[in-house]
């Protein structure tokens, strides 16, 4: 396994990133869980070792070349599926607190595993529908940074994140190169849910020719009581202007 632990050194390297061995053990213990659990689980497409270190493991970790991870203390990741971008994270800045949230309790048993084999602490993770959460006071409001790497058209995903996320808090939506108009489509509900995108950076992925854009959005009030709306609106009738 040497190649795909050599390849995601020097991809941390590339995005200067420090890390110890015992971080890049927990990412190679990563691996393999989801790897075994994988056989049994649809966790994930990309199971060869190398694209895993790659597409999964610095991309969830682009985010440190774009924001400060120092500024931040809470984190919630939405739509987590199999720990992404959220232990990659946890990983390599175990200041943070974080919270990984997921619609499908199975995939959060993984996780409270790969939790316990890594021995993380300060990490939690919470069954339940964003639109839900969202509106509880235990999760509403209460985090300095909301990321997602989840496959959804950034309105709809604006109003599952921006609610969880404090007044002058960030959320980080992971998003292809390719994704302009749709950045561009969302700049009004990003606005009615008290938000405004402050910048959109293109980022190399280390190893690859893949370019990602992690669009950067501050909340700038509160969001309205409306939003989120009830389970299945955001996707069905997304904001628009």
């Amino acid at each position: 396994m040497i190649q795909g632990r050599k390849l995601l050194e020097q991809g941390l390297s590339q995005l200067n990133i420090q890390f110890t061995d015992k971080q890049i053990e927990q990412f190679m213990k990563y691996y393999d869980l989801l790897i075994e659990k994988n056989k049994v689980m649809n966790l994930t497409a990309i199971t060869d070792l190398n694209e895993v270190m790659t597409k999964h493991f610095l991309d969830s970790v682009l985010i440190s070349n774009v924001l400060d991870m120092s500024d931040f203390y809470t984190l919630v990741d939405v739509g987590t599926g199999a720990g992404f971008p959220g232990i990659p994270i946890k990983i390599l800045f175990p200041h943070l607190k974080v919270t990984l949230i997921d619609s499908l309790n199975k995939r959060l048993k993984f996780l409270d595993d790969v939790i316990s084999e890594l021995k993380l602490d300060g990490i939690e993770t919470v069954h339940g529908r964003a639109e839900d959460l969202g509106n509880n006071d235990l999760y509403r409001e209460k985090y300095d940074l909301c990321v997602s790497r989840a496959v959804a058209n950034l309105s709809t995903l604006s109003e599952y994140c921006i609610p969880f996320i404090k007044k002058d808090g960030v959320f980080a939506s992971y998003k292809a190169s390719d994704s302009e108009e749709e950045i561009n489509n969302s700049k009004n509900a990003i606005k009615i849910l008290g938000g405004s995108i402050s910048n959109v950076c293109e980022t190399a992925l280390p190893g690859t020719e893949v370019k990602r854009n992690i669009v950067i959005i501050k909340k700038d009030k509160c969001t309205s009581k409306k939003y989120p709306r009830k389970a299945g609106l955001p996707s069905k009738e997304p904001l628009k202007k």
